[in-house]
């Protein structure tokens, strides 16, 4: 039990903004704090392919302007590398405007790394007599090797002792061991989970209430009340968390909870479970038990899946919370990996690419998936395993959807990387 509660104390982690451009600006500000000269000659970010295409065009929270170049310029202009995925809190306009000068000095590059890793960031902020490195890989937050003016201050690249204690934990769990978790866990033991259903819910509420981005949310909620769309569970859970994504995308000031890495993630797994235990009015202690199911699955998933990946994240986020709803609609363990195998099953093809306003209507799409998925499910209904990558083992079409995303990831996200950076404008 307590290697599961430390799994979510590890997982579910704040976060104020896309976490790719704020990894970015967490490099950059890290990078800053050893060049002590304010006059910069030169910044160049190095970053792999999937956080270039997570990093291009997403909104910057109260920010005018994005772009990888301005991300980096900000992290050194004002960030605080001390509150890591919250490095861009509190800033300012005139904040923003010197990011822009020092963009328009020409001195900000953006290169693509030559890694094999999905998530790295290589910073090098120069001034006239200082050099600092700095490289974040494999974790949003984990900083694994600094140099100043040639001298090796940390290096930790060859060190793999997080990833590897992930899998070694999870070697030894199973979706049932997950399931038993949450039936028996004290509920004081959940106040992580707690606290991601308010703050996803708060930004969802923001989302629903006024106009960000595409406005996906909010149409689809304003919708129901003139009666083009009913007012039922599938709807209420599309509209709830896309509003949510619509506003995270376009650079709310709103924080969030993420999960595994992933602010979208972390609204999809806890808003549609929220929404249906609203939509059957069940108590507060089952919704948290729910809800704590729907992060834990979806972490165990993304550790075999990848934080990043050329499919989309938010199709473990929506299998996870097609379990947590099967569980308050029926609560039977086959029929809540009946949810697993359906939404796997319907939404493998999703592709990633990039973080943009067009995520939230990834989100209302799994979101609705969850829903058909676990109502099936709960009926009795699977996806049999003569079906596609389906296996009778759940466990066995978690890893044949996992690997789906492993080996196919850099063929695809060549491609998609290469439609994104060189559209005819």
């Amino acid at each position: 039990m307590e290697q599961i509660c430390n799994l979510l104390e590890k997982e579910l982690v704040v976060a104020l903004g896309c976490t790719e451009p704020v990894a970015i600006a967490l490099a950059a500000a890290t990078a800053k704090q050893h060049v002590k000269d304010s006059a910069v000659t030169s910044l160049t970010v190095k970053a792999s392919g999937n956080v270039i295409k997570n990093a291009l065009s997403v909104g910057i929270p109260g920010m005018r302007f994005t772009g990888i170049d301005f991300t980096a310029a900000l992290g050194v202009i004002a960030g605080d590398p001390l509150k890591e995925l919250q490095v861009l809190e509190g800033i300012t306009s005139s904040d923003e405007e010197a990011a822009v000068q020092l963009v328009n000095k020409g001195i900000v590059s953006v290169q693509n790394a030559e890694t094999h890793e999905k998530l790295y960031i290589e910073v090098t902020l120069k001034s006239s007599e200082e050099t600092a490195i700095v490289v974040i890989s494999g974790d949003h937050t984990n900083v694994s090797y600094i140099s100043y003016n040639d001298e090796v201050l940390l290096d930790q690249s060859g060190d793999h002792s997080s990833s590897e204690y992930k899998k070694e934990t999870f070697t030894a769990l199973s979706v049932d061991d997950l399931y038993s978790f949450i039936t028996k866990v004290s509920l004081n033991r959940l106040s992580l989970v707690k606290r991601s259903i308010e703050l996803n819910r708060a930004i969802c509420e923001e989302g629903l209430t006024n106009e960000y981005g595409l406005k996906v949310g909010k149409t689809l909620y304003d919708q129901t009340k003139s009666g083009i769309l009913s007012d039922d569970l599938a709807t209420y859970s599309m509209a709830l968390s896309a509003a949510g994504s619509d506003a995270r995308m376009a650079g709310s000031t709103m924080p969030v909870m993420a999960n595994s890495g992933s602010g979208n993630q972390g609204i999809a797994v806890t808003m549609p479970v929220v929404a249906a235990a609203e939509k059957m009015d069940v108590d507060e202690e089952k919704m948290v038990r729910a809800v704590t199911l729907s992060h834990l699955l979806s972490i165990y998933m993304k550790s075999k899946f990848g934080r990043l990946s050329a499919l989309c994240g938010v199709t473990v986020a929506g299998a996870s919370a097609s379990a947590a709803i099967t569980y308050l609609l029926n609560d039977d363990l086959d029929k809540i990996k009946a949810a697993i195998q359906n939404t796997l099953g319907n939404l493998s093809g999703m592709v990633c690419d990039g973080a943009k306003a067009g995520c939230a209507m990834k989100v209302a799409t799994c979101s609705s998936a969850a829903v058909q998925s676990a109502i099936l499910a709960s009926q009795g209904l699977c996806i049999p395993s003569t079906n596609g990558f389906i296996e009778e083992d759940v466990e066995q079409t978690i890893e044949n959807f996992c690997r789906l995303g492993n080996e196919t990831s850099g063929t695809i996200d060549n491609v998609l990387l290469d439609m994104m950076v060189n559209k005819k404008q």
